[in-house]
C-alpha cells in the first residue's frame, strides 16, 4: 500500500493520520501528492502498524466541535437510547455500524447517559461532516455485525477488543457495565468472550472490575 491507500483503509483524514502516527500534516500531503517519495523503510513501518491498527481499531484523539459541521440529535431530547440512535442514524444517511457504547446500547448492555456526545461507530469519510461522530475504521468484519432493531452494530468480543485497543481515550464505565452483566447473567463466568493475546492482561483488569461493578 502507498500513503493515501494506508489512510483510506483507516478512513482518516490528512490531519487525522498525521496525528496518529505524529508526522507533520505537511509531509503527508507531499507524500500523497508525489512532492516527495516516503523512505522505503518508512512506508514499510508504516505499513506494518496500519495492518496492526486496522485489526485493533485504534483512534488517536476524539473530535472537536467544528460549527462549520453538521450536529447530529441531542441525546437529551430522546427517551431511550434506541430512539436516539436511529435518529442518529436516520441524520447521518450513511451504512453506519454503531461501535464501542452505542454498541452496547443497541445491544441492551448499557442506558448511556443523557449528555453523550461522541458516537462511535464504522463509516466511511463522509461522516467527517457530522460532530461527535468518531470513526473507528471504514470496515469491520461481516462477522462481527449484528443488526437488532433497524441498527447495526459489534458484537460484545467486537466491541471489548475495541474498548481495550482505546482504553487511554475512553470512558470504561459502559464495557465494565456490559461485561459485568454478561458475567452475572451467564452463571458468574467470562465463558464465550475472547480478546486478541495482546488484550489478555487487560481483559483480565476488566474483568476484575467488572466482578465487583455491583459491589461498589
Amino acid at each position: 500500500m502507498d500513503i493515501r491507500e494506508m489512510r483510506v483503509e483507516l478512513g482518516d483524514t490528512q490531519t487525522e493520520f498525521a496525528e496518529r502516527y505524529h508526522i507533520p500534516f505537511r509531509t503527508i500531503q507531499n507524500w500523497e501528492t508525489g512532492v516527495r517519495r516516503p523512505p522505503e523503510y518508512i512506508v514499510r513501518l508504516l505499513e506494518r502498524q496500519v495492518k496492526e491498527d486496522l485489526v485493533n481499531r485504534r483512534t488517536s484523539v476524539l473530535p472537536k466541535y467544528d460549527p462549520k459541521k453538521i450536529n447530529l440529535p441531542r441525546r437529551e431530547n430522546y427517551i431511550g437510547s434506541l430512539s436516539w440512535l436511529k435518529a442518529v442514524r436516520d441524520c447521518i444517511g450513511e451504512d453506519i455500524v454503531f461501535a464501542l457504547d452505542q454498541a452496547l446500547m443497541c445491544q441492551g448492555s448499557f442506558g448511556g447517559r443523557n449528555n453523550e456526545y461522541i458516537v462511535w461507530v464504522y463509516g466511511d469519510e463522509a461522516l467527517d461532516r457530522f460532530n461527535g461522530v468518531a470513526v473507528l475504521g471504514r470496515k469491520v468484519s461481516p462477522f462481527c455485525v449484528l443488526e437488532k432493531n433497524g441498527l447495526r452494530f459489534t458484537d460484545l468480543n467486537r466491541t471489548i477488543s475495541d474498548a481495550l485497543a482505546n482504553e487511554s481515550i475512553l470512558d470504561m464505565q459502559g464495557i465494565t457495565e456490559a461485561v459485568s452483566r454478561y458475567y452475572f447473567s451467564n452463571g458468574e463466568s467470562f465463558e464465550g468472550l475472547s480478546v486478541t493475546p495482546e488484550y489478555q492482561e487487560a481483559f483480565e483488569r476488566l474483568a476484575q472490575d467488572a466482578r465487583s461493578y455491583y459491589d461498589s
